[in-house]
């Protein structure tokens, strides 16, 4: 018995099993954390260490492939498609480079498509289809795409005192988030003379290919100013003697009793689903709202600012 409680003390003190006589408190330290878990990005055995590290050897500081989201304000933007293409170059939409498949079949939109990039001095490159389905973000691209780039907005300063004749008219947009919708805004705000529109930089859109094509062309003629905040631009305007007012549905006065269009205005639209946001809503010196049928629940936003600046153009006369 004795042999066998000395072969149990040898197995405690040299094996694997059980602590170590004298340890100090070794094994309890071992168990404390050892802080956050680091990003995966900075750990050097992972998957997503070596992409970033081979993507900043290729310079573009992230690595290739799906973006994930929305094309951030001022990025390029790619469109892709035969009969994207074509449109956006019947629309005048600015393009810096046209990519074609090598060996496409070309149809009619194909060789239009050349053929007006050619005559626009729009460089044109043959790209593998791989390369065109990296550029594309795997969009169907049927062997053509557009690289537009990034608008140039201006400031919502610049609107106070624009450059154009007559009593300056500015619509600013909250919430606003379809594309069409504020190229629309931009062809009715040229069709009734505004000066410019204001969009705001975050939950908001911007001005991408859809909307220049929306537009008709009236983008190359409206700025497009782009606001931090959007009601610290609404106040802006306000102190340099602007008066703002905001379209909703429970409005102070409705458009025909009007009585501000004579005076500089900022006209701000809100979204379809959630109106005015209420910072916003509290900016305005007054609420209109466009009297209609009441078949109907509410109009686009497009198609009521549309309404509003023919209002205000009417009354201006």
């Amino acid at each position: 018995m004795a042999g066998n409680s000395q072969r149990r003390g040898a197995i405690r003190k040299g094996g694997k099993k059980g602590p170590t006589v004298g340890s100090g408190g070794q094994r309890r330290r071992g168990l404390e954390g050892k802080g956050p878990t680091p990003k995966a990005a900075d750990r050097p055995n992972h998957k997503a260490h070596k992409m970033a590290k081979a993507a900043d050897r290729r310079g573009g500081g992230r690595p290739a492939g799906r973006t994930g989201g929305r094309k951030q304000p001022g990025s390029s933007e790619i469109v892709a498609g035969r009969n994207a293409v074509v449109e956006a170059l019947r629309s005048h939409v600015p393009v810096t480079t046209m990519y074609v498949a090598g060996r496409i079949d070309a149809d009619d939109r194909v060789r239009e498509a050349i053929k007006t990039a050619t005559e626009r001095a729009i460089p044109v490159l043959e790209t593998p289809r791989g390369e065109l389905d990296r550029l594309t973000d795997g969009a169907v691209h049927q062997g053509l795409a557009l690289q537009v780039p990034p608008y140039e907005y201006a400031d919502p300063r610049d609107l106070i005192d624009p450059e154009q004749p007559g009593i300056p008219l500015v619509v600013a947009l909250d919430g606003i988030t379809d594309p069409r919708n504020l190229g629309a805004i931009v062809r009715s705000v040229a069709a009734f003379g505004g000066h410019g529109v204001v969009v705001p930089n975050r939950r908001s859109v911007g001005m991408t290919a859809s909307a220049w094509k929306t537009s008709a062309g009236a983008a190359a003629r409206i700025p497009v100013a782009q606001a931090t905040n959007l009601t610290r631009a609404l106040e802006d305007f306000r102190k340099a003697g602007f008066f703002v007012i905001g379209l909703d549905m429970d409005g102070d006065v409705e458009l025909p009793d009007l009585e501000l269009a004579s005076e500089p205005l900022v006209v701000v639209v809100g979204s379809e689903g959630k109106g005015l946001s209420r910072l916003v809503r509290e900016t305005c010196d007054q609420i209109v709202s466009v009297p209609m049928s009441s078949a109907v629940e509410s109009l686009n936003a497009g198609i009521a600012t549309g309404v509003t600046l023919y209002e205000v153009a009417r009354r201006r006369r």
